[in-house]
């Protein structure tokens, strides 16, 4: 169980650990949830945390993630710190008792990803990564499609995520020590877009170019699996892709013409029949919103579950899995991680 005692009615008490902007658009989005209320916000710096908490009304600001982790009065701690750090500030919680909502990618590589795994089991307590890709109604409706047949037997996926930069070397995204390159922070969406519906590669062939400081700036993978499908996933800090994607079957495609983590439409097209549009329901609100991920945790708090339905802790390790194995590839190692052996593949 995950040590949520509340009702339907009660609200569920979030915590949220770390002030930077993806965790004022998390805590934006649980604003507007009737169900959902912010009670303590924790940064290193006292001043940053008390300057959130005036921001969004929260009645707790902590100077430190351990105050934040000790709480008892909060039901889930949302980790939003940059990733390098997402091992230690959610191992915190989760020792702590607390259940954790972890932004990804969950953590730098498969072994930090298993030992957080690990500990949610010990103690019993919920842990999801923040794949608000996998909690989108139009993604699910795109999956629910593909596995019902809609487009015959998958053959191959594609998607791509690019930002067009520059970056300078001393942006988070450019410094090993924060575990910056374009594969970690973008390239994670194309791979999980692949694992969503063809599952764990059996081979990955990637190259990429690579910075002066040794992270990638940009890179693409070739993921084949067993049944003999490919999936080609690019991303890059270099050049601003139209992040699309398109999935292809023995019968049919689909197309994401933009923002596949986080559509508007999609185009269904089956063999003999006219395409078939489907658009976002403006009634799940704006497209950028976090909230879906919100209301599947709050779900699975209130059913006692551990793990979501949505992002399997298994799938999550997964992805770890290929993430690493796309780096063994190219040659990106981060402090601490040289001589690991290359991860093996299932």
């Amino acid at each position: 169980m995950t040590g949520f005692a509340g009702g339907a009615e009660q609200k569920v008490r979030w915590g949220i650990l770390a002030t930077g902007g993806i965790a004022a658009a998390f805590a934006a989005d649980l604003v507007d949830l009737p169900d959902a209320e912010v009670v303590a916000v924790a940064s290193r710096r006292k001043e940053s945390a008390e300057g959130f908490a005036e921001r969004f009304g929260i009645g707790r600001a902590y100077g430190g993630w351990e105050e934040l982790a000790r709480d008892e009065d909060i039901d889930v701690v949302y980790v939003a710190t940059p990733h390098a750090a997402h091992r230690l500030a959610a191992g915190l919680c989760l020792e702590a008792g607390r259940n954790v909502l972890c932004e990804k990618p969950f953590t730098l590589n498969l072994r930090e990803a298993a030992e957080l795994v690990a500990l949610a089991r010990e103690h019993g307590r919920f842990l999801m990564e923040a794949m608000w890709m996998y909690c989108n109604p139009l993604v699910r409706r795109l999956k629910a499609l593909v596995e019902d047949g809609a487009i015959g037997e998958v053959r191959t996926v594609q998607a791509d995520f690019g930002l067009a930069g520059p970056f300078p070397p001393a942006h988070r995204l450019r410094d090993p020590g924060l575990g910056g390159g374009a594969l970690l922070d973008l390239g994670v969406y194309p791979v999980s877009f692949a694992h969503l519906l063809l599952g764990e590669p059996s081979d990955v062939t990637a190259r990429a170019v690579l910075s002066p400081e040794g992270v990638d700036l940009q890179t693409g993978a070739l993921l084949a699996y067993e049944g003999g499908a490919l999936a080609s996933v690019h991303c890059s800090i270099t050049g601003g892709t139209a992040t699309c994607a398109s999935v292809t079957g023995s019968r049919g495609r689909i197309d994401v013409p933009d923002g596949f983590f986080h559509p508007e439409r999609f185009v269904l097209h089956r063999d003999g029949r006219e395409p078939e549009e489907f658009v976002a329901d403006p009634a799940d609100g704006p497209r950028t919103s976090l909230r879906h991920e919100a209301l599947e945790v709050m779900r699975a708090l209130r059913a006692g579950e551990t793990e979501s339905p949505l992002v399997p802790l298994d799938g999550t390790l997964a992805v770890m899995r290929t993430l690493d194995a796309v780096r063994e590839r190219i040659g990106v190692r981060y402090p601490g991680e040289t001589g690991e052996p290359e991860p093996a593949l299932v």
